[in-house]
């Protein structure tokens, strides 16, 4: 079955805060006020005012809503919302023409990581959210085809609506896009978590205003777009990952066949020390597939942020003292220090055979606690996403919110950045970077919310720091941490997967193998397929050629 398309509206050691470089400044828009309002009149003319919003307009829109210090040096000069690739056409040949960088957003929702603001300021932000038809849904192959605009909680009701056997994966906040998630390499709690993984053929626009598709989608009226990865010569998709490469106006994913059942577990963990057994057997579970989905382990501290406010039991400057902490597990009545959480997919006796597994396993980690609630399918047609309620909702894909509480910890005006190094699947690895990151935190004044993501073979290590924005003190230890943090994991062979504005350019510098050879191919084809320079320059550390120029004269 295909279902139809649909269109959807919508502190000690703190170092200075990261300021503007030379590659950063020489990738501003050049010339004067009247060269950049003339080409906001063309493109105006091409897409309509109300596709457009020039210098003076509302723009806070396109702001990090959680900046830290002077938000100046990544404020756009205005957006434009097109509705079509031919419209995205029109605004690649303007901004070819004017020499303005325009930076690509598909909804704005990359928050920790800098929201909808620019990398440059004075570029022109690309606001792909009116672009968000769901294009096609194939329930036998299960696949979805989608526009940058479509979010999770819009292909989440499309297919509640059309009640299709389909799952989709969300991340921890289902307001974001679809494709851009994917494209940011987001996980989420399905055995489908692995958003990158699943996608199969993209449309894309490169600088030149070119439309390519990828895979089987350059063959005029393909059957199999959305089902074979690979293609004829090259696979490419990869290049608009994480990309300033070209801008992506169509995707394609995978989604997960409804299970007949879903169990949702939960195993805590007594001792702060029981962290590296229960990575080891939580790795082994993974390796082998007992446990199918992306797991999410988290601290003590990670859980309560969620559900109350620090103000509760502590005001005081610095982080959090452990006499405190150990309080709050006394007030609350919590005896564990860890807490995982995953989902077990199968028929009723597949479900049974996993959970006794993972029973047997974990019970070797002295005193765990392993519980397992078992959501079964109430008729002939399966388990629907939609039936299973509360927090187990997002082993089902279903999108939520509830991650948003965490901002409540530090007050009304917490902001946050997010550290997100990828490390190996291995208890002691596990425990040597979560005591490390641990120490830094402490160091800098900063309350430690460790949380571990099991893929298969590694772990998200997505270390959510969080900051009164109003505190100029709080802001500049949050950055000088994160700063801290890049360079001494960088240091021993562990990078981060995703990045703030302020620190692509210092977390590029650490994959430097070969005196940056990656760099150098990423620069080559950023100049062959990006001569002017105009497609979110500076995004993931790679900068134009003349903005590359000026930055190696300052050094």
């Amino acid at each position: 079955m295909r279902s139809a398309a649909r269109r959807h509206h919508s502190s000690p050691g703190a170092a200075p805060l990261p300021r503007e470089d030379a590659a950063h400044k020489a990738s501003r828009p050049s010339g004067s006020s009247g060269r950049i309002d003339a080409a906001y009149g063309h493109l105006a003319a091409a897409l309509g005012d109300d596709a457009v919003l020039g210098p003076g307009s509302d723009l806070s829109a396109y702001e990090d809503p959680y900046a830290f210090g002077s938000s100046e040096d990544f404020r756009c000069s205005g957006a434009v919302l097109p509705r079509s690739v031919e419209e995205v056409q029109a605004v690649l040949a303007i901004a070819n023409q004017h020499g303005i960088p325009i930076w690509t957003v598909s909804t704005g929702r990359n928050l920790g990581y800098g929201g909808a603001a620019p990398r440059v300021s004075g570029a022109i932000v690309l606001d792909m959210q009116r672009m968000n038809r769901i294009l096609e849904v194939d329930e036998e192959h299960a696949y979805a085809l989608v526009e940058p605009g479509v979010r999770f909680v819009d292909l989440y009701e499309h297919l509640r609506e059309h009640r299709l056997k389909l799952w989709m994966s969300a991340p921890s906040l289902g307001w974001g896009s679809v494709v851009g998630n994917a494209l940011e390499r987001g996980i989420g709690y399905t055995p489908y978590g692995d958003h990158a993984a699943q996608i199969c053929g993209m449309e894309v626009v490169l600088a030149n205003g070119d439309v390519v598709r990828t895979g089987m989608g350059a063959l005029p009226g393909a059957t199999t777009w959305q089902m074979y990865k690979g293609g004829y010569g090259p696979s490419l998709d990869g290049l608009f990952l994480q990309s300033n490469l070209g801008i992506v106006t169509k995707l394609g994913l995978w989604l997960m066949p409804q299970p007949d059942g879903m169990m949702s577990c939960t195993v805590r963990f007594q001792r702060e020390s029981d962290l590296e057994a229960a990575v080891d057997v939580l790795a082994s579970l993974r390796r082998r597939e007992i446990i199918q989905s992306n797991a999410q382990l988290g601290n003590v501290l990670r859980d309560v942020a969620h559900r109350y406010p620090r103000s509760r039991w502590y005001d005081g400057p610095g982080a959090m003292p452990d006499e405190v902490l150990e309080g709050v597990r006394r007030d609350l009545g919590i005896g564990w220090w860890w807490i995982l959480r995953f989902g077990l997919y199968g028929d009723k006796e597949l479900l049974g055979a996993r959970f006794r597994i993972v029973q047997r396993e974990f019970s070797r980690i002295p005193g765990a606690e392993i519980t397992g609630h078992e959501h079964l399918a109430s008729g002939s047609d399966g388990l629907h996403a939609w039936e299973v309620e509360g927090p187990a909702g997002r082993l089902a894909g279903v999108p939520g919110f509830f991650s948003l509480n965490a901002l409540k910890f530090r007050g009304d005006d917490c902001g946050h950045l997010d550290f997100s190094p990828i490390v190996a699947s291995s208890g002691r690895e596990a425990a040597r970077v979560y005591n490390h990151v641990k120490a830094r935190a402490r160091e800098h004044g900063i309350d430690y919310l460790a949380g571990f993501t099991a893929g298969v073979r590694h772990l998200n290590h997505v270390f959510t720091i969080l900051y009164e924005k109003h505190d100029a003190e709080q802001t500049s230890s949050a950055a000088a941490l994160l700063d801290a943090l890049i360079r001494e994991m960088g240091r021993q062979g562990i990078g981060e997967y995703r990045a703030h504005l302020a620190f692509m350019d210092l977390i590029g510098d650490q994959f430097s193998f070969n005196e940056h050879a990656l760099r150098r191919l990423n620069e080559t084809l950023k100049d062959a397929l990006d001569p002017n320079g105009i497609l979110s320059p500076g995004k993931q550390g790679i900068w134009p050629a003349a903005s590359r120029k000026q930055r190696a004269g300052t050094r």
